[in-house]
């Protein structure tokens, strides 16, 4: 079987984002025949459907990288209740023009890490209702919501939270289930 390579999404523009810290943290908890690589939002234009059809380079090797990619961590914070503008706007970029959605059928898990005590619930329940709508199969439990982060990780970004990381690790392996059992379904209706 190839190897799972997973695309990890920092739904955070900030330095030191926990939400950052919570996918290095998962890097290091993959199982062996699979591949987490990070890419944050640095870049990207704000979508406008003018441009959609010759989209800015940011935009096209953000595409590209989720069209190969097998799945999907997201990890988003919370802003006003929901996800933060700049994950909503690289969402939008990568479903567009109209037919050619990078995100269709791809499997997907979601965490979030808050220095407040809701660990991101309502953004992730934004960002569930907009994986819906794309059409991606998305981990449903373990949920990840990292309550406290500031007591989750060192100052150097470790994750030093015992719990967390159990818990990032039953996600990643529930990730992986799921492409394995899309890729089951693939082949069989092939």
């Amino acid at each position: 079987m190839n190897k799972i390579k997973i695309l990890g999404i920092v739904g955070s523009l900030r330095q030191d984002s926990y939400n950052a810290f919570a996918l290095k943290a998962a890097q290091a908890l993959v199982p062996n025949d699979v591949a987490l690589e990070l890419i944050d939002l640095h870049g990207i234009p704000l979508y406008s459907q003018d441009d959609e059809m010759s989209p800015p380079s940011a935009v096209q090797a953000l595409k590209q990288r989720i069209l190969d990619a097998d799945a999907i961590l997201f990890a988003t914070p919370e802003c006003n209740y929901s996800l933060p503008g700049a994950l909503r706007n690289a969402i939008n970029w990568a479903s567009r023009p109209y037919g050619e959605t990078a995100w269709k059928g791809k499997p997907a898990a979601v965490m979030g890490a808050s220095v407040g005590s809701f660990g991101t619930a309502r953004a992730q329940s934004h960002l569930r209702k907009i994986l819906v709508a794309l059409d991606m199969p998305v981990v449903n439990q373990p949920g990840v919501m990292i309550c406290d982060a500031a007591q989750c990780f060192a100052e150097n970004g470790e994750l030093i939270d015992d719990a967390t990381r159990e818990v990032i690790q039953k996600l990643l392996n529930s990730l992986v289930d799921l492409v394995d059992a899309c890729r089951t379904n693939q082949a069989q209706a092939a």
